[in-house]
């Protein structure tokens, strides 16, 4: 039975419905938190089914475009629905569905004093639908209302249970978001004031025509405020102190998806409204600092959440790499590098919250012995470990030699380092992700330098206990089921984008073609019109 092409507008509003209004479910009955979670569950499933057809859809049919509430272009709100939205749709509610078992699992959903959770589910829908809604976004300012739906709920997660550390990081968090939130702001005013519009079909037309002085100075005043939501160097010192102090699905979900809204961001600017290259070079090397300053601040960390931290910046710099290089296999590259790295870094951070879950400590200086304690563990953090290192077959290594060989192609003295560096780079974080294995799971306990301030390490048993918190459990190194297996899918799926890397490879591939083809995307919103 083949799917109507009708299916897709009635889907396309679905990923920003659902978690929206799951929320509101949610808070009605707060006070029953396993029914509480269980409704989260099932819309989350929902959303990931939803996704996936939105895929298939946009994959078979093209890019499509949703007029909310029957309103013409642009007084309406602008669903747009193409391969790489779709994609990144599709990715974003994998892991917002496991971190959010994997958080039902750490029972970050009672209501105990230290994680006030009755507020964690609506909370983390809100973040779903902030998500979503920036994905889909067809302008401008509903593109900025994703961002500050995305502010809104990050500040609440970040700050779970008010201790002070958190706060304080909180507090950071949000004023750098709200500058960035300000720049962008000013980037709309001045993006409406010199075109009339904010919808991106529109002003992928009238763009054209904006003197090139205003244009390129409205294009650095995006990417600023873009770049700060990417964490791209020099603008990221904020996220290693902010990410850490949170517990530790919020970091996982964090790490995963939040640079990448900023990372989307830039793509969808750069190939819609300034396809000329003006900021190519820049990109280039803004990615090449990213990179090298990212993986050298991975190697001073001696704890494993800020190490992750560092390279979660570091790897950004393979996503500017590509935008920069603007060719259809860079933008490929692109692509399948974020869906990648958000399936990747996430599962490490779960892995993260594992350990510390197991060993008290998330400190190299403190942890060992973690591979005879728990194999299960030790296992579920080589294989991301590995991939995140670009070791073959894994999807890390395919990503990167997409971008290396778009370098290659490109020949310029620029791209030449930035292969380079790309190399240098992928080197650095195999030796990052070999020391904490080396540390944490290969040397013994005894011989960690601070190895007594832990507990001894216990030895591995998964069981299911999801209703006992863990400030509660006598023997915190036990790992519940519900913590485990959301980990191991996420793990799963990773490996999975490897298997099944050519069909993958060839949705990234259509993006890239999409994206290079801004015809397309205005055809879908204008109807081909000139308004």
């Amino acid at each position: 039975m083949t799917l109507p092409q009708t299916l897709l507008p009635v889907l396309a509003p679905l990923p920003v419905l659902i978690p929206l209004l799951t929320a509101a479910a949610t808070l009605i009955v707060g006070r029953r938190p396993r029914f509480q979670r269980v409704v989260v569950m099932v819309a989350l499933t929902a959303a990931v089914v939803v996704c996936a057809l939105l895929l298939f859809l946009a994959d078979r049919d093209g890019t499509v475009a949703v007029q909310v509430g029957g309103w013409e272009t642009p007084i309406g709100i602008t669903i747009v629905v193409d391969r790489l939205s779709a994609a990144m749709l599709l990715v974003s509610q994998i892991v917002l569905l496991a971190v959010a078992a994997y958080g039902a699992g750490q029972n970050i959903g009672d209501s105990s004093v230290r994680q006030p959770t009755s507020i964690f589910w609506p909370t983390y829908l809100v973040l779903n639908g902030g998500v979503s809604m920036a994905f889909l976004a067809g302008d401008l300012f509903n593109l900025f209302v994703g961002f500050e739906i995305l502010l809104v709920a990050s500040f609440v997660l970040l700050t779970l249970g008010a201790t002070a550390e958190r706060i304080r990081a909180g507090v950071s968090y949000v004023m750098v978001s709200m500058v960035s939130s300000l720049i962008f702001l000013i980037g709309i005013a001045v993006v409406y004031g010199a075109t009339g519009t904010l919808n991106l079909a529109q002003l992928a037309m009238r763009m054209d025509t904006v003197p090139d002085g205003i244009r390129q100075a409205v294009y650095a005043v995006l990417l600023v405020a873009f770049g700060i939501k990417a964490a791209v160097f020099p603008l990221s010192n904020w996220l290693p102190d902010s990410y850490p102090t949170a517990p530790a699905p919020v970091t996982a979900v964090f790490a995963g998806l939040l640079t990448k809204v900023g990372v989307y961001a830039i793509v969808r600017t750069q190939t819609l409204l300034f396809p000329d290259g003006g900021f190519d070079n820049l990109l280039l090397i803004t990615g090449l600092l990213t990179m090298l300053i990212g993986i050298f601040g991975a190697i001073a960390q001696n704890d494993i959440r800020r190490l992750l931290s560092f390279t979660l910046i570091s790897h950004i710099g393979y996503m500017m790499f590509g935008v920069g290089i603007a060719s259809k296999i860079g933008l490929a590259g692109t692509v399948y590098y974020i869906a990648h790295h958000i399936l990747v870094q996430t599962a490490l951070f779960l892995v993260a919250g594992l350990i510390e879950r197991q060993a008290g400590s998330t400190s190299l200086r403190r942890v060992g012995g973690m591979a005879a304690a728990s194999p299960i563990l030790a296992g579920l953090f080589l294989i991301p470990a590995l991939n995140l290192g670009g070791i073959p077959p894994f999807s890390g290594f395919i990503g990167k030699v997409a971008l290396l060989q778009a370098g290659a192609q490109d020949g310029s003295v620029l791209a030449w380092i930035l292969v380079a560096g790309s190399v240098v780079t992928s080197l650095l974080t195999l030796y990052v992700m070999a020391r904490v294995w080396s540390k944490a799971f290969w040397r013994p306990r005894e011989q960690a330098p601070d190895g007594h301030l832990v507990s001894a390490t216990l030895p591995s048993l998964v069981e299911d206990n999801t209703d006992m918190l863990y400030d509660e459990r006598t023997d915190p190194g036990r790992l519940p089921a519900m913590m485990v297996l959301p980990t191991a899918a996420l793990v799963a799926v990773g490996v999975a984008l490897t298997v099944w890397a050519g069909p993958v490879m060839g949705i990234a591939d259509r993006s890239a073609t999409e994206l290079l083809d801004r015809g397309i995307y205005i055809g879908a919103v204008l109807g081909g019109g000139t308004k």
